[in-house]
């Protein structure tokens, strides 16, 4: 079985869903980098309603990565791909 979660410096965080097929995850984790840029931009430019929006599709991107939300390990083959589908629909 693989890792639940990884930990970097000293700090434990739950490791992506191993299922989700290479392509996709590549694919999320870049829809959660532009995400991240844009809060920080939302920062700089002190916009709360950007900043909220950009923040949203954070945890969007975690949630479809696993990361976040019900532990992928409790969610059958079905379900954690529903996960990453619905997350990839969200921020598309």
């Amino acid at each position: 079985m693989a890792e639940r979660y990884i930990v970097i410096n000293g700090r434990r965080w739950r490791a992506t869903d191993p299922e989700i097929p290479e392509e996709v995850a590549a694919e999320l984790r870049s829809l959660l980098m532009r995400a991240r840029r844009d809060v920080g931009a939302a920062r700089r430019n002190q916009d709360p309603t950007a900043e909220r929006d950009a923040r949203a599709r954070v945890h969007t991107a975690k949630v479809a990565l696993g990361e976040r939300g019900t532990p992928w390990w409790e969610q059958d083959s079905a379900e954690r791909r529903q996960r990453w589908q619905d997350g990839l629909d969200a921020l598309r």
